[in-house]
């Protein structure tokens, strides 16, 4: 068994609601169990800004599956939700389930990375990672995910936390 850490995201249709069936699609599709769930927030879009605010949250979890298998499962539990393809890379999707990180495993292979690429740049990342747990030390970069939040200019990437 290995804990792993989940990015829930979601911006077309109902997103609290996208993510809530995301979570509980991990919990009933794998064999893995939800330790604990962040709060939501309303985040602003990063890269390509031109689509509506996200709903983002993040799940802490313990799983049997192998890094791979957890990813094959997360995209089969997107594509149920309506997400296929991403039409424009950080587009809008109907739910976007990411590993950020798996034990301390450091892994980079064509189809995954872990730790999951970027997420020290993402306040819609870290902040519901640190409502989880500000301690979490990034594998690579050997620092603690609060100071990875701290680093982070709020007014470049809005976050709120929503009353979900």
């Amino acid at each position: 068994m290995e804990i792993s850490y989940i990015s829930v995201g979601s911006n077309i249709g109902d997103g609290v609601e996208n993510c809530r069936k995301g979570i509980a699609a991990i919990a009933e599709r794998t064999p893995s169990k939800i330790l604990a769930r962040s709060r939501f927030y309303r985040t602003a879009p990063v890269d390509y800004t031109d689509q509506n605010w996200f709903v983002n949250a993040a799940v802490k979890i313990e799983t049997p599956l192998s890094p791979i298998d957890l990813f094959h499962e997360l995209k089969a539990i997107e594509r149920e939700a309506g997400t296929w393809q991403k039409e424009i890379r950080f587009g809008p999707r109907i739910l976007d389930l990411d590993i950020l990180l798996y034990g301390h495993l450091i892994l980079d292979s064509e189809e995954l990375t872990i730790p999951h690429p970027r997420m020290d740049k993402r306040r819609f990342v870290l902040a519901p990672l640190c409502d989880i747990d500000a301690t979490i030390e990034h594998p690579l970069l050997k620092k603690k995910m609060g100071a990875l939040l701290s680093a982070i200019d709020e007014k470049e990437q809005k976050v709120m936390v929503m009353d979900a």
